[in-house]
């Protein structure tokens, strides 16, 4: 049932090696990116904001480990996923920031293969929360890619996440601990877990290899592919470079690495720990970074829109911004440090001619937050992505959009 959509994302099946790279045969399976600003109420920067509160709240209540997942349903990208035999397509939401997989039972459609096993569930997400029943079921990804008894939840109390079908969670597993109501110190199988076990010869490792590229001005084209297993080196320049998995708590449960941050030639942010996440729509740093930026660049805060906005003048001596990890580094033009100026009028008192940031303030001091930084969606535009679970890493290269003036 993965009939045609207005944009594909290809799942590329991989054989060997270490890293793995992709085989030239590949199987194309649709991916829709999703824009919407429904409502004069809804602003992207307060979205990300509600995010990361929750979090925060969970961690000050002195729990070890609470799955706060941050998943951005307004910008992002959603996949046609085959749930049951026959199958039922829905389009969920791709999300790095979180493991689990639900469905409203709304849309839901048991079959045969649908086995409720009536373990209660529960995930709190930053601007919402889902709660339901687990159900083992039949799920593909792509020809070739089906899980038989893969968990899933039935979702029957869903808020914050307006009308969408559910969410396909590519985040680490550790990010379902404490969703299984009567069991919270055990973990859900994700689907990328299973994938690697139920088809070892074509997915052999925990590895996802992601790629997109920047607005354009329309969304009818393929803007992005997903490659379970490994990489596709049709899709970047040169090699890709890893760093590790942090161990600093808690971004030591989602992909999260160690990084410094260099606006020009003056460091904003010393090296320190924080996320990458496609689900996080910008650049986000530590109070103490983002006013240097700020100062820097010479932007202004606008009260209207929450976003940095910035002068043409200031446009034109805007400098690199350099993200340096592992002995690498990885730098946004001027281009790619400003929101994509035809959407100016897409977000709630924005204005045609103004150009927008898209670094902002996660609100907390180095040290005292849950993290320093999140590499959000709009780093991703501009570099190729690995998550690898199996050797706890995180990759990076660049692509042809990485210097792109395209916003």
């Amino acid at each position: 049932m993965f009939h045609a959509a207005l944009l594909t994302l290809l799942l590329v099946l991989l054989i060997t090696g270490s890293p793995i790279e992709a085989a030239n045969s590949s199987i194309s399976v649709p991916i829709t990116s999703r824009l919407k600003f429904s409502n004069d109420t809804y602003n992207p920067v307060a979205h990300d904001i509600a995010r990361l509160q929750a979090l925060r709240d969970r961690s000050k209540h002195g729990k070890r480990f609470t799955n706060v997942p941050l998943i951005n349903d307004h910008l992002g990208c959603t996949i046609p996923v085959d749930i049951g035999d026959p199958p039922t397509s829905y389009n969920l939401v791709l999300d790095s920031g979180s493991a689990n997989t639900w469905v409203r039972d709304t849309v839901y459609v048991p079959t045969d293969t649908s086995t409720p096993t009536e373990r209660p569930v529960k995930v709190v997400y930053g601007g919402g929360y889902i709660e339901g029943f687990e159900f083992l079921d039949t799920v593909t990804v792509g020809p070739g890619l089906t899980v038989i008894g893969q968990s899933i939840t039935v979702a029957d109390e869903v808020e914050g996440f307006d009308s969408l079908h559910g969410v396909l969670g590519i985040g680490p597993v550790a990010l379902t601990l404490e969703t299984l109501i009567e069991a919270p110190t055990e973990p859900i199988p994700t689907v990328t877990n299973n994938l690697r076990r139920q088809h070892p010869d074509i997915i052999p490792a925990e590895i996802i290899g992601v790629f997109f590229q920047p607005y354009s001005g329309s969304w009818l084209h393929p803007d992005g592919q997903l490659t379970f297993g490994g990489t596709d080196s049709h899709l970047y320049n040169g090699n890709i470079a890893y760093t590790p998995i942090t161990n600093i708590h808690p971004a030591s449960n989602y992909w999260g690495i160690e990084q410094s941050i260099v606006y020009g030639n003056t460091e904003i942010l010393r090296t320190t720990a924080g996320i990458v996440d496609c689900g996080f729509s910008f650049i986000g740093m530590a109070t103490e970074a983002f006013d240097l930026y700020k100062a820097a660049t010479g932007a202004a805060y606008d009260y209207v829109t929450k976003f940095l906005v910035i002068s043409d003048d200031h446009y034109s001596a805007l400098q690199e911004l350099k993200f340096n990890t592992h002995g690498e580094t990885y730098t946004l033009t001027r281009n790619a440090q400003i929101w994509p100026r035809t959407l100016n009028t897409k977000i709630p008192g924005g204005k045609k001619g103004s150009i927008y940031l898209i670094v902002r303030n996660l609100g907390e001091r180095i040290g005292e937050g849950d993290f320093d930084f999140v590499n959000g969606y709009a780093f991703m535009q501009r570099f190729y992505t690995v998550f690898d679970a199996t050797n706890r890493q995180v990759g990076f290269a660049t692509t042809p959009f990485t210097d792109a003036d395209i916003n």
